[in-house]
């Protein structure tokens, strides 16, 4: 059972490292709600295939090489998903891992006795 706990608590600290940048917090923000952040795309719908990498870097105002990188801490956590349709790469959240998380994350909240 100690083994689980340790798994647990790294995993979950895996995703709060992730979480620890503002500029990946505001992109998983945005990209839990495409419609209201995002216009329409050409290539890919914006719930479906998820945001082109192209429309998170315009918004964010940072580089495109900035941009991957941050996404791919995010899909390294397991928080995001990535396809790629024609030249481009899409995100979308990966909501079940999300609310795997946050399930996980009030488990060792109530554990620490900090609920």
């Amino acid at each position: 059972m100690n083994d689980y706990i340790t798994f647990e608590a790294e995993s979950t600290a895996h995703i709060l490292r992730a979480l620890a940048n503002k500029n990946r917090l505001k992109i998983l923000g945005w990209i839990l709600d495409p419609r209201k952040f995002f216009p329409p795309q050409r290539d890919g719908d914006l719930v479906e295939d998820g945001v082109c990498v192209g429309f998170i870097t315009e918004k964010i105002g940072l580089s495109q090489p900035t941009v991957t990188s941050h996404m791919n801490i995010l899909a390294d956590a397991g928080l995001v998903t990535q396809k790629k349709i024609k030249n481009w790469v899409f995100y979308k959240p990966d909501r079940g891992k999300i609310d795997e998380f946050k399930k996980k994350l009030d488990l060792t909240l109530d554990t620490a006795g900090v609920h």
